[in-house]
């Protein structure tokens, strides 16, 4: 069978999460040592971190959305006036 172990298993859900090399090594680490609240606190700055991502790519959406808005209105503007000449 392949089972995989309880530390492999929590290794794959932290690289599925997009914690990078370092950080699951920390993770560990704490983990051995029974640090468990500075686990707490090291995945809850890597969600944060993943939230501030998530946030700054709504704003760069936010601004495409607004020049697609702007350019669909000039070419409807441009379309109604050449109509009118």
């Amino acid at each position: 069978m392949n089972e995989m172990t309880e530390e492999g298993r929590l290794r794959c859900n932290l690289k599925d999460a997009g914690c990078d090399e370092a950080t699951i090594q920390k993770y560990f680490q704490l983990y051995y040592e029974g640090k468990q609240q500075e686990q707490y606190r090291l995945l809850a700055r890597h969600r944060a971190s993943l939230l501030d991502q998530i946030h700054m790519s709504q704003h760069m959406i936010d601004c495409l959305d607004y020049l697609i808005y702007n350019m669909k209105k000039e070419l409807i503007k441009n379309k109604n006036e050449r109509y009118l000449l």
